[in-house]
């Protein structure tokens, strides 16, 4: 079953007689244990992806072609009154576990739990933070929360949009008072701009609208930032995932995504460029394999999308799946899918985990979906490509201090799912006449493959014309895959 996804401003659940699509399985028998990974009780949605794979997958058969236009409204939840203003994009995916419905909602992001068969209320949690929460990155209600259970007890988590870790009873939803302090982890201690500077408390730009992911008795968090097609500047405030003990808050581990002078990856950032660049966030969803003891982290571009002159170099770690170890974060393997990105390339959304053939034999794989409409599929263990990637040259631009790679890594397989470039055979051709006129109305655009890169507005250039890229492929909801049938 692909997961839900909300658009408006309310909780919709739909039905087959009396039993609610989300809800079918409330009288499971629950486990005495769940960390919310994958092949813990496949009838509960305990994780944002379903499971720790990303797979949003659930072999649920109640609903299917024979009664699905019988389908019909169970309950209806509004969520308007959840903040100062009506919510106008709810994008929350709701866990079900135990026979609750656990959901953020509103433009503070409260969280609510529901009974998942009458869409009763049974408790709400909110967080006024005032300038803080008025100020962030990231508002609204955000894209869900995190379960943790030991069998005995039983937390949700959630990043408020002030960028601030919050631990609840999953019971009664109070404040966990041995979580940090009272409940609360200050995400913003240890977020840092420049060489090392702790950015403001109030007005320092960082927060994170996806949900942190839990694993082993440890919460991951990510990051994110305001989006960069135009930002105040490119020295702003750099990206760091870490984990926090999911009992006491405590920090575990960071993993800061801009390597400092002697770290690995530094010498990518040009002309010491580290020092005055910020975002490479993790601002999507981030997946976990439990046996291999690895988290894998998508990383977004550097400061800003369709310039980079200020950061000459690749710039490790931008534009990079990176794989770390659960316990410490220190990176095992890492792959760029796009060198100095200039197209507002980030990876948008959890890799997927899965075990797959080829050839004869088993490969723990992952495969990751993108803005640019292409499939990576690299061995999770290694971080070795399955089928080989080709660094091919790609196009050079003028933009005056811009620095450009002269190749980008394509997979051979397999085939893009979806066009990333523009030539004029994707020009109308229906007559002669509006060939002629989708010609004329092109002239001054420039078009090419994938990687074709900005150019400079101009009497003889207004822009280049593209697909694959902010909009294109797969954005934040990501993919999900089968493994009855394979298909992805």
């Amino acid at each position: 079953m692909r997961k839900p996804s909300f658009g408006k401003s309310e909780l919709r659940i739909l039905s087959v007689a009396t039993v609610a699509m989300l809800v079918l399985a409330a009288l499971a028998v629950w486990p005495a244990r769940i960390g919310a990974q994958s092949g813990g009780n496949n009838s509960q949605w305990p994780t944002y992806g379903a499971d720790l794979a990303s797979t949003h997958y659930r072999p649920l058969d109640q609903i299917d072609a024979g009664n699905f236009n019988k389908l019909e409204v169970a309950w209806t939840f509004k969520v308007d009154s959840f903040g100062p203003r009506p919510e106008y994009r709810l994008e929350g995916t709701p866990l079900m576990i135990g026979g609750v419905l656990y959901a953020t909602a509103g433009t503070r992001r409260a969280v609510v739990a529901l009974d998942a068969a009458t869409g009763e209320l049974l408790w709400m949690h909110s967080e006024n933070e005032g300038e803080r929460g008025e100020k962030a990155p990231r508002r609204l209600s955000g894209r869900g929360l995190t379960y943790w259970s030991d069998g005995n007890d039983s937390r949700v988590l959630y990043v408020t949009p002030g960028y601030r870790l919050v631990a609840l009873d999953a019971k009664t939803g109070a404040p966990v008072r041995g979580f940090g302090e009272n409940g609360v982890v200050d995400l913003k201690r240890g977020a840092e701009f420049g060489t090392g500077e702790q950015i403001d408390f109030v007005k320092g730009e960082i927060g994170l609208q996806s949900a942190p992911i839990v694993a082993k008795d440890e919460i991951i968090v990510g990051a994110a930032f305001n989006e960069g097609s135009v930002p105040v500047t490119h020295n702003n405030t750099k990206g760091l995932v870490r984990a926090f003990d999911v009992r006491t808050g405590k920090l575990v581990w960071t993993f800061r995504t801009i390597p400092k002078p002697g770290e690995f990856g530094n010498d990518t950032w040009l002309d010491n460029s580290w020092a005055a660049n910020g975002n490479t966030g993790v601002w999507a969803q981030m997946s976990v394999d439990e046996e291999l003891g690895l988290a894998y982290l998508p990383v977004e571009m550097p400061t800003g999308d369709y310039y980079g002159g200020h950061r000459p170099g690749n710039g490790l770690f931008g534009d990079s799946l990176v794989a770390v170890d659960l316990k410490t974060g220190q990176r095992k393997w890492y792959y760029q899918l796009v060198h100095h990105g200039l197209w507002d390339m980030d990876i948008s959304c959890a890799p997927v985990l899965t075990d797959i053939t080829v050839n004869g034999r088993t490969i723990k794989a992952l495969a990751q979906p993108t803005k640019q409409g292409i499939l990576y599929v690299l061995d999770r263990v290694t971080g070795e490509p399955v089928w080989p990637f080709e660094e091919k040259p790609v196009v050079k631009g003028a933009v005056p201090g811009e620095w450009y790679s002269p190749t980008q890594p394509m997979p051979t397989r397999p085939k893009a799912y979806a066009r990333n470039g523009v030539t004029v055979d994707d020009l109308i051709d229906f007559t002669p006449e509006l060939r002629n006129a989708a010609l004329q109305a092109t002239e001054r655009y420039k078009m090419g493959p994938i990687f074709t890169p900005p150019v400079v507005n101009s009497e003889t250039q207004l822009g280049t014309l593209t697909l694959g890229t902010s909009f294109g492929g797969t954005k934040w909801p990501g993919g999900s895959y089968d493994p009855e049938t394979h298909i992805f």
